[in-house]
């Protein structure tokens, strides 16, 4: 897929589920609050419960960018964890390494993020670590592969350049931005993380 048509696709997207899944969306968002399509400005009739929670489930997972499976599999997950079952699922998501890189600023979008992963751009604790999922423990630090650091999209990043679009860093983690260096300091709350989802909808979805 281009790039222009993968802009495309995320503004439909962030306009079909209400929220702005990147930088770019955020400003077509703005101009057309709606759903798209020929009836996107229509009032729509009210949504059965089924699709309430559906769209909740859909939402969720679009600002992490994981396929189905992946958010099955978590949702098992955090079941069978201590605590809310809602509230886990995010904290379990959070902690995946795409989205650790997202939050420190290394990336502007998730999909960015990902794609620096998967790349073999990132390392943990000085291991190099090519998987978006992988599961990063409190105390482990992420960083910029020495080797990478003098490329461009880094060097961009180390300036801060992306602290505009994004929210601000959260207390779970420690950031040294011009170094490419991150470290999880503890366990996200989900009150902290930045994320629009009603978790209990997400719940309910899949415990249905």
């Amino acid at each position: 897929m281009t790039a222009p048509a993968r802009h495309r696709r995320q503004v439909r997207l962030s306009r079909a589920l209400g929220i702005p899944l990147t930088p770019k969306a955020e400003k077509y968002f703005e101009r057309r609050p709606y759903p798209p399509g020929e009836h996107g400005r229509a009032r729509r009739r009210n949504d059965s419960d089924y699709s309430v929670r559906l769209k909740e489930k859909q939402r969720l997972r679009a600002q992490y960018g994981i396929r189905e499976a992946q958010m099955l599999a978590t949702y098992k997950e955090a079941k069978r964890l201590p605590g809310l079952t809602g509230e886990n699922i995010v904290e379990l998501l959070e902690m995946r390494l795409d989205a650790l890189v997202l939050r420190s600023g290394f990336a502007r979008t998730i999909a960015q993020a990902r794609q620096i992963v998967v790349h073999r751009h990132i390392m943990v604790d000085g291991q190099l670590v090519d998987r978006p999922s992988f599961r990063v423990k409190e105390g482990q630090m992420i960083h910029v592969k020495p080797r990478s650091t003098t490329r461009d999209p880094f060097q961009v990043a180390a300036a801060g350049a992306h602290r505009d679009v994004l929210p601000t860093l959260p207390g779970y983690l420690k950031v040294d931005l011009e170094a490419l260096q991150a470290t999880l300091l503890r366990r996200p709350k989900r009150s902290e993380v930045p994320v629009t989802a009603d978790v209990q909808l997400v719940v309910e979805h899949y415990s249905r």
